[in-house]
């Protein structure tokens, strides 16, 4: 599992005094990062090999800027040249979002889809999803 904290900023509040629903995919982008390095390790996009291809997100809770978050990030399925990620949002003992996110592993320069490298495949299952 991947680990990001975040801390709510007073901008990314609205009318209705919690977190934007707008903000949250966001958020979950910025708990991939380290997951992003596996593909590319200075996080170049001259040297970037991913294409997002699907979400789904659920909003279980509200999420408010007083308190920061905490964006989990588990490996969901590796396939030939996807991969889906299990994410979620917690905000204390509060599950507040989760959803899923499909990559593609891209060749830019042939505009296709590749096969996940061997090694990269080896890491993203190190953050598997216990069943």
């Amino acid at each position: 599992m991947f680990s990001t904290s975040i801390i709510p900023r007073v901008s990314e509040t609205d009318g209705a005094g919690h977190i934007n629903n707008t903000v949250a995919p966001v958020w979950l982008e910025a708990g991939r990062r380290e997951l992003f390095r596996i593909f590319s390790p200075e996080l170049r996009f001259d040297d970037w090999h991913l294409a997002l291809v699907n979400t789904n997100l659920d909003y279980v809770a509200q999420i408010f800027w007083q308190r920061p978050v905490e964006v989990r990030t588990w490996v969901d399925h590796v396939g030939n040249s996807s991969f889906r990620l299990y994410e979620e949002i917690w905000q204390g003992e509060t599950l507040c979002v989760k959803g899923t996110v499909t990559y593609v592993h891209f060749d830019y320069a042939a505009q296709r889809a590749a096969p996940v490298p061997e090694a990269a495949r080896a890491r993203l299952l190190e953050h598997r999803r216990a069943p």
